[in-house]
C-alpha cells in the first residue's frame, strides 16, 4: 500500500507516482512505456502525472491506453498550457486531454506555468470545471511563493491544492520559503525531476561519492537513495516511468528509511539554501 498525503480538500494523493515527461515521443518505445506504466499500477503506483505539452498530447494518449479498464484505480493528473488557460480555452483544452486519456474526469488539473493570461481568469475556468465534475481538484505548477500568495487572495485561490515544482537533492531552493509555507497551509508540494532532468545532470547527481556510499550501505542504488530523501521531505514525488526496471527501482525507494546520520551526510554533500534563490524550472 502506498502511503498518501491529504490535499486541502480532504482527498488523498499518493506520495510516489509515475511521471510521463518525454514518454510517448518515440513509437519504437511505446509498448515498453505502456508496459512500464501498467507494471507501476500493479506495484501500487497509481498516481500518474501527464500534461498536454508532453509530446503534444502523445503522453496522454499513451497513458489512456495504459490505464484502459483501470481508470478507477488511478489518481490522474494533467496540466494545461498557459496560453490555453483562459475562461473558454481551459475547458476546451481539458476536454481534449480527457479524450486522449480516455476518461471523463481528472483527479487533478494544473496550470503548467504562468503566462500572459490573468491568473484570476484561469482560476475561474478551473472552478467551472470543478463545478461541472470534469476535474476533482486543481492546482498550479512552477509557482514560487509570491505567485502562491497572490493566487491565495484571488477568488478560487483558496482551493489551490498543490504546487508542482522542480525539487531534488541538487535543487533545494524551495526549502527556504515555498516548501515550509505550503506545508504550514497543508498544501503538498509535488516534486518533478526528483533525479534531475538531463543525462548530464543525472550523472553528476548519481555519481556523488556520499550518495554512492549511502547507497552501498543500504544495498540500494543512488537513485533510490535520492528518491528516499525526497520522500522524507514530505512531498509527492513523480519520477519518470520509462521501463519496468525503473518502475521497480522507484517503488523500492519507499521502503528505505534514511537515518539522521544519512540525512546529515546528504546535507553536507547537497547543502540546503542559505538564502532565497530563484525558483528552479525545467
Amino acid at each position: 500500500m502506498i502511503r498518501t498525503l491529504s490535499l486541502p480538500t480532504g482527498r488523498e494523493i499518493p506520495v510516489l507516482g509515475q511521471g510521463t515527461w518525454r514518454i510517448g515521443e518515440d513509437p519504437a518505445k511505446r509498448k515498453t512505456e505502456i508496459a512500464a506504466l501498467r507494471y507501476g499500477l500493479e506495484l501500487g503506483l497509481t498516481l500518474i502525472d501527464a500534461a498536454e505539452m508532453y509530446g503534444e498530447g502523445e503522453a496522454e494518449r499513451l497513458v489512456g491506453e495504459a490505464i484502459a479498464g483501470r481508470r478507477e484505480d488511478v489518481f490522474l493528473v494533467s496540466k494545461v498550457y498557459p496560453h490555453n488557460a483562459t475562461l473558454s480555452g481551459a475547458p476546451a483544452a481539458c476536454h481534449r486531454s480527457l479524450r486522449r486519456l480516455r476518461t471523463d474526469y481528472l483527479d487533478l488539473y494544473l496550470l503548467h506555468w504562468r503566462g500572459s493570461v490573468p491568473f484570476a481568469e484561469t482560476l475561474a475556468a478551473f472552478q467551472a470545471l470543478e463545478e461541472a465534475g470534469t476535474i476533482r481538484d486543481y492546482g498550479v505548477s512552477n509557482f514560487d511563493l509570491d505567485d502562491m500568495v497572490e493566487g491565495r487572495d484571488l477568488p478560487g485561490g483558496e482551493e489551490i491544492v498543490t504546487d508542482q515544482v522542480l525539487y531534488n537533492l541538487a535543487r533545494r531552493g524551495i526549502e527556504w520559503d515555498l516548501l515550509p509555507r505550503c506545508q504550514e497551509r497543508g498544501i503538498p508540494i509535488m516534486a518533478y525531476s526528483p533525479l534531475e532532468s538531463s543525462p548530464r545532470e543525472q550523472r553528476v547527481l548519481l555519481t556523488d561519492p556520499i550518495l554512492q556510499k549511502i547507497a552501498s550501505e543500504y544495498e540500494a542504488t543512488p537513485a533510490q537513495i535520492a528518491l528516499a530523501w525526497a520522500l522524507h521531505q514530505g512531498v509527492v514525488v513523480i519520477p519518470k516511468a520509462g521501463s519496468r526496471e525503473h518502475v521497480r527501482e522507484n517503488r523500492a525507494a519507499l521502503d528505505i528509511s534514511l537515518s539522521k546520520h544519512d540525512l546529515k551526510e546528504l546535507d553536507r554533500a547537497f547543502p540546503p539554501p542559505s538564502e532565497k534563490v530563484p525558483l528552479a524550472i525545467r
